[in-house]
């Protein structure tokens, strides 16, 4: 197996396992999820940042949602390495994207089977919205990758 061959399998190995993990943290029931959130929470209280004082009871939300729009900003980051093998850069920044929306609407989906879950379309908005940042810094880190010319 030639070098190439190998880091185009490596690349959507990785993007397949952290589709994996995904679904792995979608999977969790509501009590579960909340306790990782608190998790989180008290992990920076013991650094010194104590975010129920500084957020109050929105602490737990905003840890949630911070999560959300960090596992599908890494889900692009892993599609686009995966896709850029294949395809222009300007093709692979956007199949990226969309890949990124609709696995995030599957993602609400499928929480909706889950105790104490709901898939909401907010989520899937705040899931892309981690896809579209990482779209933005590939793309307006490489603009001469992405011009016409």
């Amino acid at each position: 197996m030639t070098k190439k061959r190998k880091r185009f399998y490596i690349k959507w190995l990785l993007a397949i396992a952290w589709m994996v993990v995904i679904f792995k943290f979608s999977n969790d029931p509501a009590t579960v999820s909340d306790a990782k959130s608190g998790t989180v929470i008290t992990m920076f209280d013991s650094i010194g940042l104590n975010l129920n004082s500084l957020l109050g009871t929105l602490a737990n939300f905003i840890v949630r949602k911070v999560a959300h729009f960090t596992e599908f900003l890494i889900l692009y980051v892993f599609l686009y390495n995966a896709l850029s093998e294949s395809y222009t850069n300007k093709k692979a920044l956007v199949i990226a994207i969309v890949f990124t929306f609709l696995y995030a609407c599957s993602d609400e989906f499928h929480q909706t089977f889950i105790p104490g879950r709901e898939g909401r379309f907010r989520d899937v908005l705040i899931d892309t919205s981690g896809g579209i940042a990482a779209f933005m810094y590939f793309y307006f880190s490489h603009p001469k990758k992405n011009s016409y010319k």
